[in-house]
């Protein structure tokens, strides 16, 4: 294992994050907290408890869970399509490096700013509203669980754009509409029996209700089922970045 390539890659992307770190950091935070204004707040005030918990309480996990599949797919997918933007993938195909290393050093990097976002929105919500978290060993579990599993997703994205516009697509227009519909915001009990049906076709309810278990320990659906999704989900995305750079798909176009 190529430890220093690693680390190489891990740095450089890293620090275009601090030299960025209002669009990087401060941006998503600041839209979390008007999340917590609006929904908190305003819509908070006016909704009784949900499952014998606060509102503004019961949406945290939903908001970062939202703010967490964001980041982690952005991070990953612009930091593994810049390099072929500017024409420097071959280079780095060409080094005496293996696929995982190179993976490593680019989730690596987008999995651990995506959570560090997560942390700073998780201590922000404690002005906000008064949280527990019940479990916090499985709160870290299905925090870098997904942060990682969603950065190979943004990974797999990058290698697949082949512009600016394709590389927002699919989080705009995927990712974040099945976080809204995915219970980040309300119950699946809330809803009707049919539509209580049809949004457990959603993956991102497995990942958002096990999320909130760990804090409240309440959940839309068994907890061994979300750790499963989560756990295959990653599992699948490896295999599929396997491929990519077994047959060089995307690669060198």
């Amino acid at each position: 294992m190529n430890w220093r390539s690693i680390w190489a890659i891990y740095q450089f992307e890293m620090a275009r994050t601090f030299r960025t770190i209002a669009q990087s950091v401060l941006s998503p935070v600041i839209s979390t907290v008007l999340y917590f204004v609006v929904f908190g707040s305003a819509i908070g005030s006016r909704i009784d408890a949900v499952d014998g918990i606060s509102y503004g309480a019961f949406i945290v996990p939903g908001l970062i869970m939202l703010t967490l599949l964001q980041q982690s797919v952005s991070n990953a997918s612009f930091g593994i399509y810049f390099p072929k933007f500017i024409g420097t993938m071959y280079e780095l195909l060409s080094a005496p490096m293996s696929f995982i290393e190179i993976v490593m050093g680019y989730v690596g990097a987008a999995a651990t700013k995506a959570v560090m976002i997560a942390l700073i929105i998780l201590a922000t919500s404690a002005l906000f509203v008064d949280l527990r978290i019940e479990h916090p060993f499985w709160m870290l579990a299905f925090l870098l669980l997904t942060a990682l599993s969603f950065s190979l997703l943004g990974f797999i994205i990058g290698i697949w754009a082949k512009s600016f516009e394709q590389l927002q697509l699919i989080p705009l227009l995927v990712i974040t509409p099945l976080v809204f519909l995915g219970g980040a915001f309300y119950s699946a009990s809330m809803l009707p029996p049919f539509w209580e049906v049809v949004t457990k076709f959603n993956p991102v309810l497995y990942l958002v209700s096990g999320f909130r278990w760990s804090f409240f320990g309440v959940a839309d659906v068994p907890v061994g089922i979300s750790l499963f999704a989560v756990t295959g989900f990653l599992l699948l995305c490896l295999g599929f970045i396997w491929w990519i750079f077994r047959t060089g798909w995307r690669l060198r176009e």
